[in-house]
């Protein structure tokens, strides 16, 4: 009885409280499941699961449960492009809809051998740190830190430092945004790739600021306005801007800027 009392008692114990305990682990998951939507599954899957929200919803599921519910068209995933629009209309069988290519462009050229550093900073690595504290370390208060935030943030491998300067690779861009997002100066847009101009500069100081801070920096001298038969390019705020519904790519602008901060993308 001793041994019964000791040992077996505290075991049946023991046992019969975790086989109560499973028990009501499954039945409690019975009553409380979720059923998966099937749709919203296959749509899921047929995305790149970048999460990276480009498309307007929190992420990947997201969209998909947009889709699946006719809240969202299928054409909206920037990374899956037009592979994956055609999936998740041929999972909803609709008809594919036409997707533009977009590419992320970073707006500034003020490259090392264009500008100087104001003072060498010791502190993290990183463009927010030293925005943050010291409203940046260029001449250029608006320039590319160079630290390299956006790269970090691209699960692409597509964007990368040259000379001081992040530069994206268009042909592994994905248009996500998360270099935008990233990037504390907001150097870096999401444009359609078949906009072949496009101004390196987001500097607003006036020329002769400019010049002295930055050898690539736009001085808002109006020669591509005038230059642009168009009509497309306009000079505001000492700064050129382009109105794509109205540029043709010809590149006269590009051609006549002096400072070379307009270019012709490939």
């Amino acid at each position: 009885m001793e041994i019964f009392m000791s040992y077996i008692l505290p075991v049946l114990i023991f046992a019969v409280i975790g086989a109560a305990a499973g028990g009501l682990l499954v039945l409690g998951s019975r009553i409380f499941a979720v059923e998966t939507d099937e749709t919203v599954a296959k749509l899921a899957e047929a995305l790149p699961n970048a999460n990276c929200g480009a498309c307007g919803y929190s992420g990947c599921e997201g969209y998909a449960k947009a889709v699946a519910s006719g809240e969202a068209p299928t054409n909206r995933c920037k990374p899956g492009g037009a592979a994956a629009a055609a999936k998740l209309a041929e999972i909803m069988g609709t008809e594919a809809l036409e997707t533009v290519k977009e590419v992320a462009f970073v707006r500034c050229n003020g490259c090392k051998d264009a500008t100087e550093e104001r003072y060498i900073f010791t502190g993290t690595p990183s463009c927010a740190a030293v925005e943050r504290f010291y409203n940046g370390k260029g001449t250029c208060r608006t320039g590319c830190d160079g630290y390299g935030d956006c790269a970090a943030a691209c699960d692409n491998d597509a964007i990368h430092i040259v000379n001081g300067v992040a530069v994206v690779d268009p042909e592994k861009c994905g248009a996500c945004g998360k270099c935008a997002a990233a990037c504390p100066n907001h150097l870096i847009v999401i444009r359609p790739a078949d906009q072949r101009v496009d101004v390196r500069c987001s500097s607003r100081d006036p020329g002769k600021a400019a010049r002295a801070i930055c050898q690539n920096s736009c001085i808002g001298c109006k020669i591509c306005e005038k230059k642009c038969p168009a009509g497309a390019i306009t000079v505001n705020d000492n700064h050129a801007s382009i109105d794509y519904s109205k540029c043709t790519g010809c590149g006269d602008c590009a051609a006549a800027c002096p400072r070379k901060c307009i270019v012709t993308l490939k």
